[in-house]
């Protein structure tokens, strides 16, 4: 299992020292992925020579990572002329036109890409199985999956194929795996990091591409690294001009108002492995000075998850809309996966005012959040109701699966009663993370726990107001310290 001081700052250390080399550290990473993930299926594609010859080219000396080597998620991190497949059968030849900003500033920030990572189709889903590639599997049991859908990223930072790898989360994606695989799993604020070129409002604002990492201090790095006011952009937040990395040196702590729930905000089953890792998490607080409070804001998460599933329905449409015109054809069912046909149908069938009605409520969740944080700086809850699911996990019952079948027979509303229903086994394992997406907030999860049945990592998440990602950096890099992370 991989060695926390291991992280990229340490690499950095060694690059900058001329302890090792580049192609040193490029050399190794192969090694690595071609011993392990024959098993793991973290890696779906490589750039081996490239790599190399960007590596003894480039010049990394004023880079903060000094020419290390990073893997980027297989969805929507292009990089010009390597594929971009998004994990569907469907685009398997596809290839980038360009390349995207967030992966440029990657390689300004002294990364070279040597790869991409596993991701479910179109990254749908909490768990990574796409049927182009096959499911990954998480390093501390292989018969587990490492999560979704940053699921590939998740297991080559565990399995230390690389000790950081880009990832993206729309609802999750970074600390469900993070929680699932024992890792630093920070989602920013909406607008912080680099997008595009061309792509101003992913789901809405509702997904972020970032990282996954193995300590706080390599989170603040790729937070001083990533973040950036983009005029195209769509959504921005302001440069947090101290620096992430200089605001964990200060010397005196922040003590936090913190709430906390134990209760899913769909009303499903919460683990107690979860529970514990919260209330251990509580005890802790109390016990370095933090005021705790057991309270959870007034919003109705089932209403929420609805607006969320109108979202992603409508955006798959849309998505489908410009690919059929790529490919001078309709798209049919035996293009894409089960789940993927059922959310293109259902957007199809939604109008207008419903669409726009499920945004609007993202924005009364985000104004509550607001007055909740007037009291509260940090919310608490669990990063996952339990801990990763077995890879062979049955997530939709054989009823789910014929009426999927049948989904262009159905109404607008029946339509997305199946989409619900089709993500309710894999919502009730994961119902903390998609509102921090939908408020826009930034969010973390921190591995503090590992169960004492499964011996498996789990979670917890905190939340804060928008642009305080410096205050869930403080408060992990204490309990970092303090010996909490397994």
């Amino acid at each position: 299992m991989f060695n926390r001081k291991e992280d990229g700052l340490a690499l950095a250390k060694k690059l900058h020292q001329k302890d090792v080399s580049p192609q040193e550290l490029i050399e190794t990473a192969f090694k690595k992925i071609e011993a392990q993930n024959p098993i793991l299926n973290a890696v779906t594609h490589t750039r081996k020579e490239k790599a190399l010859k960007e590596a003894a080219e480039r010049d990394f000396s004023s880079t903060l990572f000094g020419g290390q080597p990073i893997l980027i998620k297989g969805i929507g991190q292009d990089q010009i002329d390597e594929p971009s497949t998004s994990g569907s059968r469907l685009l398997q030849n596809n290839r980038s036109k360009q390349t995207s900003h967030f992966v440029r500033a990657l390689e300004k920030a002294g990364f070279v890409v040597i790869g991409q990572t596993n991701t479910p189709e179109f990254a749908f889903k909490n768990i990574t199985d796409p049927t182009l590639y096959g499911p990954s599997r998480n390093p501390w049991n292989t018969a587990y999956s490492p999560g979704g859908s940053s699921g590939g990223a998740a297991a080559s930072v565990v399995a230390d194929l690389v000790p950081i790898a880009s990832a993206s989360d729309g609802g999750g994606s970074i600390r469900i795996p993070a929680s699932f695989t024992g890792l630093v799993g920070l989602k920013p604020t909406r607008g912080r990091t680099p997008i595009g070129p061309g792509v101003g409002r992913g789901w809405q604002g509702a997904s972020i591409s970032f990282a996954l990492t193995k300590t706080i201090r390599d989170t603040a790095a790729m937070m001083d690294a990533l973040q950036t006011v983009q005029q195209s952009a769509a959504f921005q937040t302001p440069l947090f001009e101290r620096g992430y990395l200089n605001a964990l040196a200060d010397s005196e702590p922040k003590k936090f108002r913190v709430a906390y729930s134990l209760v899913s905000p769909v009303h499903g089953p919460v683990s107690d492995e979860a529970k514990a890792a919260v209330l251990k998490t509580v005890r802790w607080l109390e016990q370095n000075g933090h005021q705790v409070v057991e309270e959870k804001p007034a919003i109705d998460g089932v209403s929420l998850m609805e607006s969320y599933y109108i979202m992603n329905s409508g955006e798959t449409a849309a998505m489908f809309a410009n690919i059929e015109k790529g490919l001078q054809r309709p798209v049919t069912k035996s293009d894409m996966e089960l789940m993927t046909w059922v959310l293109f149908n259902a957007g199809q069938s939604i109008s207008a005012s419903t669409y726009s009605n499920s945004i609007a409520a993202w924005d009364t969740a985000a104004e509550v959040m607001a007055d909740f944080h007037q009291t509260y700086d940090l919310y608490l809850t669990p990063a996952t109701a339990d801990v990763a699911p077995r890879v062979d996990a049955k997530l939709q019952t054989d009823e789910q699966f014929e009426r999927m079948h049948h989904v262009t027979e159905m109404n607008a509303k029946d339509q997305q009663k199946i989409v619900w229903d089709m993500f309710a086994a894999s919502l009730d394992i994961t119902p903390f993370t998609q509102q921090a997406n939908l408020t826009g907030q930034p969010a973390i999860s921190l591995p503090v726990h590992l169960s004492a049945n499964s011996g498996l990592p789990i979670g917890v998440q905190f939340t804060a107001p928008k642009g305080n990602e410096d205050w869930l950096l403080a408060i992990g890099q204490e309990m970092e310290q303090d010996g909490l992370f397994t």
